[in-house]
């Protein structure tokens, strides 16, 4: 017998728990067929020794915004600044090599870190012959300058859109900070993007995604809402994958904005496509952001009492959109961030399926931000995936200690509680709210240390293993993949990240050392040396 390939002298961490380690692992169109002995006497047109490296499942971002993400590499970045002067010198500097009349956009700040949001009357003094944009880390809120202000049409009195915050001065002026809807007022001035500009991000990070040991993603949210860039953004997908540029796997969430009750308008739902670009839940806001002070919440925040956050659209309305998805055959991904919005989630899952039963329909709360004790268990009966951000731990994890307090940060992004509700948690980072590296995932779920090294609940730690199982397998089922994706099992998508050292092994404060070596995506190598 003759294959495609076979790669000797791994280490093999499969995620399999019928064959947890492998040595040799056997390749043919694209899928794995047989392991170790299972090879013996198997010939193979490529033979590769990797000469003892390790090889993990390729990792699966089970919630990441690919074309936000891409933009943003051609953006400001403020993730590192930490006061507003520093942003004001960055879009000053920007502004005098910009063409007049055209749009600056920076993206990553955190009033958490700066000490405030900036200012529209700053903003105007830095660039006053510019149209300016600044993108909270959460993509939650944005703050614009006058010149935009104006062409959005908002002034004093203002009223904001539904679920969202037009933020004033003492005055009742608006200061240029726009939350959650509101940001719709200006994005209208943008909306939508051209389709060149949003291939062009798609084929930024997917050649980032692949230096990362990245194989698969789930786009957070396309097409029209606040989180699209264009009505027809899928096509761009499309045109993306035709051209060779969309080089890792991705599903497609849809923004409940695009979906009517019968689908996409052709009866579409979730699950259409391939195992290359397909349709994955469709994304619903249910509320906002902890770092910036807009989840739902059951109690005040912390450091801002009488503010319980809020949601983004009428209770009522978000619950006929969420049954009129399940009904429509859509698994849904709502996100809900705060323990009031959870609780709310969870009362319309349990209603869509008793209004609507359906086998296994597998819906999802995207963050599962704030979870109380008695959540857990509700969330285990009614089969609800939570997908949370380890990665927020590390790199934003001081700002949601001093908006929630020392009593309800062990609350906080759970992970071992989750497990031992015997719930099955997807890894995943929300990119570009943070940086996304897998393995700088993994390495927040085992040590669970913020920015500044304190401990962030850190009984809801797991182990090394606990941890690739997430970013694998745990993502895979997430969207319905555990069949195809997820570990070293043949039969399986030949879908590998090749690695300088073992997660499993090395002390748990160097796994975010670890490098990616190669990474393959269906029987070829797309990234490293071994890219023929």
């Amino acid at each position: 017998m003759r294959i495609d390939t076979i790669l000797t002298n791994v280490n093999a961490v499969t995620i399999d728990a019928a064959r947890p380690r492998a040595h040799r692992i056997g390749i043919h169109h694209g899928r794995i067929v047989g392991l170790d002995e299972e090879l013996d006497g198997v010939r193979a047109a490529w033979v590769e020794d990797l000469d003892g490296a390790t090889v993990v499942p390729g990792f699966n971002d089970a919630h990441n915004h690919m074309v936000l993400y891409g933009m943003s590499r051609m953006e400001l970045d403020l993730s590192a600044m930490r006061s507003v002067e520093e942003i004001y010198a960055a879009v000053a500097e920007r502004a005098r090599i910009q063409p007049r009349g055209t749009w600056i956009v920076g993206s990553g700040y955190d009033q958490n870190k700066t000490g405030a949001h900036p200012h529209r009357d700053a903003l105007d003094r830095a660039a006053p012959d510019h149209f300016v944009l600044l993108r909270h880390t959460s993509a939650h809120m944005s703050v614009v300058n006058s010149r935009a202000l104006a062409d959005a049409g908002v002034l004093n009195g203002t009223p904001a859109p539904e679920g969202g915050v037009i933020a004033v001065d003492e005055d009742g002026r608006p200061n240029g900070l726009l939350e959650e809807q509101a940001q719709t007022l200006v994005q209208a001035l943008r909306y939508p993007y051209p389709r060149k500009q949003i291939v062009d991000a798609i084929a930024t990070a997917s050649a980032d995604y692949l230096r990362e040991g990245i194989t698969s993603c789930t786009e957070a949210g396309i097409g029209r809402g606040w989180i699209g860039h264009a009505p027809d953004e899928a096509a761009a997908y499309q045109e993306a994958l035709d051209a060779g540029q969309l080089r890792v796997r991705v599903q497609l969430m849809a923004s409940g904005d695009n979906v009517h009750p019968d689908g996409l308008g052709l009866g579409l739902r979730t699950g259409f496509g391939d195992d290359r670009l397909r349709l994955g839940a469709v994304k619903i806001f249910s509320d906002g952001s902890l770092i910036g002070r807009t989840a739902a919440m059951c109690c005040d925040f912390a450091d801002d009492p009488g503010n319980q956050g809020y949601f983004q659209a009428a209770e009522a309305g978000l619950r006929d959109r969420i049954v009129a998805a399940h009904a429509a055959g859509w698994q849904v991904a709502t996100h809900a961030i705060g323990d009031r919005a959870i609780d709310f989630v969870l009362d319309c899952y349990q209603e869509a399926q008793a209004r609507h039963p359906r086998p296994d329909p597998r819906h999802r709360i995207e963050h599962c931000g704030v979870t109380r004790p008695d959540q857990l268990g509700r969330l285990a009966r009614l089969g609800v995936i939570p997908v949370p951000q380890a990665t927020f731990v590390g790199q934003i994890g001081d700002g949601m200690r001093a908006a929630l307090g020392e009593d309800r940060v062990g609350w906080c992004y759970r992970h071992r509680s989750f497990l031992d509700a015997g719930l099955i948690v997807p890894g995943s980072s929300d990119r570009p709210v943070v940086r996304g590296r897998p393995l700088l995932g993994v390495h927040d779920m085992v040590n669970r240390l913020t920015e500044t090294g304190a401990q962030f609940a850190p009984q809801e730690a797991v182990d090394p293993l606990d941890a690739l199982r997430a970013y694998t397998l745990g993502s895979a089922y997430a969207g319905f993949d555990e069949r195809v994706k997820g570990s070293i099992t043949p039969g399986k998508l030949a879908d590998l990240a090749v690695l300088d050292d073992d997660p499993t092994a090395v002390a748990p404060d160097r796994i975010k050392d670890i490098e990616v070596v190669a990474t393959m995506v269906g029987g070829e190598f797309a990234f490293g040396p071994l890219l023929r």
